[in-house]
């Protein structure tokens, strides 16, 4: 790859992220690839150095996460825990939250998680209902998330709730830290389809008393503070599903090579080959996105960040989505036994489309934000 795009430090890490994902491959144990990869320093690439982070940025995080998945050993709670919940402490979080939290989550040894969707809000976060109230020791919080990822083993959450504006009586967002055994925090396990070692949950907070230092950065600055996690977010999610596209099209490359079934292999055939490379060009064009999104967001530009992060998120969905379709129609019955291993990515693939945020929601933002459009809602 040119330089022009990546530079040789990010291509060395790239080979190096492919090399640990290749020795754990689809099989792998989750907490032991997690703490090797936190061990050699990809789980806080992006972390500020002084807080024992890599001092890199979303460009590099990306490619942690694109490579593991291209191995077949995505770690999903890279897209919460370093990407939205570090970004969030690292720009807006007081020095004693830093301190706190962000060496652990560069190294590994904490995890946090993030909980923002709620079951009667959905897409619509100006519906959310999970509020504040400010008590004299501090906070106290109620409401309720779902589809919460990875609750269960992270350390804390770091939910999105909403407090009242002294002045206009309007609710604001705001950020909170609330660690997992805090008395009132409730979960239960969502019953998935969807066979991740990451479990999703449903989230009762019953009058969680917090204290005064569980808010993070400024009580004013709630929204800033709210999407400079969510660009992560969906910067990372394009990374989720450009390698789980990837390690999909090398499975069906590879079966197309050496499955014959006339004269010649079942890859010299356009009908499969022309699929397979149209799959292959939609990826790249969507990493080439996350790129961009990447570079904007690392650059400090939070508006064209936004674009492109949620135009990445799309692409690299869409490219997934049809990448997996692809490579199980290729091996043909073969592709939905488990010895292969791509049957699962099906229901996976899926997720790409729908989370963090829908493609229509995505269309919608780029019909208002970029074209000017009116809105409809």
């Amino acid at each position: 790859m040119s330089t022009i795009i990546e530079s040789e430090e990010r291509t060395a890490l790239r080979a190096a992220v492919a090399a640990l994902g290749k020795r754990h491959g689809r099989d792998h144990d989750r907490e032991a690839l997690w703490a090797e990869a936190a061990k050699l320093g990809y789980l806080g690439v992006n972390l500020p150095e002084e807080y024992g982070g890599g001092g890199g940025g979303m460009a590099e995080l990306s490619i942690v996460l694109e490579e593991l998945g291209a191995a077949g050993c995505p770690l999903l709670m890279m897209v919460v825990s370093p990407a939205i919940c570090g970004t969030v402490i690292a720009r807006f979080g007081t020095e004693e939250q830093r301190r706190a939290w962000l060496p652990g989550l560069a190294d590994g040894t904490r995890t946090m998680a993030f909980g923002i969707t709620e079951p009667d809000a959905g897409s619509n976060s100006h519906r959310i209902t999970t509020t504040a109230r400010r008590t004299e020791g501090g906070w106290v919080l109620s409401g309720r998330k779902v589809f919460i990822s990875g609750v269960d083993i992270a350390d804390a959450t770091l939910i999105v709730g909403r407090t009242e504006d002294a002045r206009t009586g309007k609710l604001k967002p705001c950020l909170f830290v609330v660690p997992r055994d805090a008395p009132g925090f409730g979960r239960s396990q969502i019953d998935m389809e969807l066979h991740a070692q990451e479990k999703q949950f449903e989230l009762v907070l019953d009058d969680v008393e917090l204290p005064g230092d569980a808010l993070v950065g400024e009580e004013d600055a709630g929204l800033l503070q709210l999407f400079a996690g969510l660009n992560p977010e969906r910067i990372m999610t394009a990374a989720f599903a450009i390698g789980m596209g990837r390690y999909a099209l090398s499975r069906a490359v590879e079966y197309a090579k050496e499955r014959q079934v006339w004269k010649a292999p079942i890859g010299a055939h356009q009908a499969i080959a022309h699929p397979l490379a149209q799959a292959h060009i939609e990826l790249e064009l969507a990493r080439l996105m996350m790129q961009k999104a990447a570079a904007l967001y690392d650059a400090g530009d939070d508006a064209g960040a936004g674009e492109a992060a949620n135009m990445a998120k799309y692409a690299a969905g869409e490219a997934c989505v049809r990448a997996v379709d692809q490579s199980v129609h290729t091996l043909g019955g073969n592709g939905l036994t488990r010895e292969y291993g791509l049957a699962s990515l099906v229901t996976a693939a899926r997720v790409a489309r729908i989370a963090p945020v829908s493609r229509e929601m995505v269309l919608n933002f780029v019909s208002h934000q970029s074209l000017g459009l009116p809105k409809s809602y």
